[in-house]
């Protein structure tokens, strides 16, 4: 192996580390004097080197001590690199891993890959600028895989908590629901009021709200659904056409506060566990919008749906004609 000396390089990617710390597992024939001195050799990086003999040992060591890389002297017939690296994988062994061998690259490059190693190095080839960038790479990648895994984690979990919150906003609206239906069945029959024709206007209503609920049909479902979907997607005030056609649907329908409430609840569960791991946060604050408009166009219906009932338009007299009497022809 080279040791000539050269400058020190930076990557696009990052720096190679200034300390590193490395267990060399090798063989008794093949001990790292040699390396520590070729490393000594190049200022390009502190290497501090920990040297153990066979496979028990470097298990061992690795029980005890933490160490940035790992390197494996790859020696056929006495030590198995290959098998080594694979064992310490399969126990949950994460770190970077490089074998050091005199087979040809071509000939184990694969099989190096495959056991879960970071890297292969020729002796015969490798310089030691090269197996410190090899060091540096196989460090940077682990870095990067425990940080990965720990945005996923936490972006796990935040999507979780997320669709608690959900849950829990469902809860709440089953929970007004059931507020409804109390306050309804309070409700007085007859409401003493100065004008009998508003008095019989409420009596027709409490005698229209006290039957069973009415069935929502299936198209009015499926029309809240597309609706809601759209309005996930698109926001509000982008959908006032659609929005006056399903209150004049539900209107038509005599559809109640609760019924309405219940068939958002319904359609809103319905496509919050259709999410399955995205985000219900947006869903859940563009669906209360939704709610809130629909029940202000509900409320405005049925307000001018009480005023043509109960104050049917008149035909107001013509200027002058207000007293006179009609009085037959003799």
């Amino acid at each position: 192996m080279s040791t000539t000396v050269q400058p020190v390089a930076f990557s696009a990617l990052g720096t190679m580390p200034l300390r590193m710390k490395v267990l060399y597992v090798t063989t008794s024939e093949r001990t790292g004097g040699w390396l520590t001195e070729a490393f000594a050799a190049d200022s390009a990086a502190q290497i501090v080197l920990d040297e153990v003999v066979g496979e028990s040992a470097g298990l061992a060591r690795l029980r005890d001590e933490v160490f940035d890389a790992v390197l494996v002297s790859h020696t056929p017939g006495e030590l198995d690199g290959l098998d080594f690296v694979e064992g310490l994988r399969a126990g949950g062994n994460e770190e970077p891993m490089i074998l050091l061998g005199s087979a040809p690259p071509e000939k184990i490059d694969a099989l190096c890959y495959e056991v879960g190693a970071d890297d292969y190095c020729f002796v015969a080839e490798t310089t030691v600028r090269g197996l410190l960038w090899k060091f540096a790479r196989a460090i940077e990648r682990h870095q990067l895989r425990r940080e990965n895994r720990r945005l996923v984690q936490a972006e796990r979990q935040r999507l979780q908590q997320e669709h608690h919150e959900a849950e829990r906003l469902l809860d709440q609206q089953r929970a007004l629901i059931a507020d409804l239906e109390g306050l309804g069945k309070d409700r007085p029959e007859t409401i003493d009021h100065e004008d009998g024709n508003i008095d019989d206007c409420l009596a027709l209503s409490a005698a229209e709200t006290a039957d069973d609920p009415v069935k929502l049909p299936d198209s009015l479902v499926t029309h809240y659904r597309e609706l809601l979907r759209a309005y996930v997607m698109m926001g509000v005030g982008n959908l006032s056409d659609e929005m006056s056609a399903l209150t004049e649907s539900l209107a038509n329908s005599r559809v109640t506060a609760q019924s309405a409430l219940q068939l958002h609840v319904s359609v809103l569960e319905e496509m919050v566990q259709g999410l399955g791991n995205r985000s219900a946060r947006h869903v859940i604050n563009r669906a209360d919008l939704l709610a809130l408009e629909v029940m202000g166009h509900l409320a405005d219906g049925y307000l001018q749906r009480y005023h043509e009932s109960c104050h049917p338009p008149r035909q107001m007299p013509l200027p002058g004609f207000e007293s006179a009497t009609f009085r037959p022809a003799a």
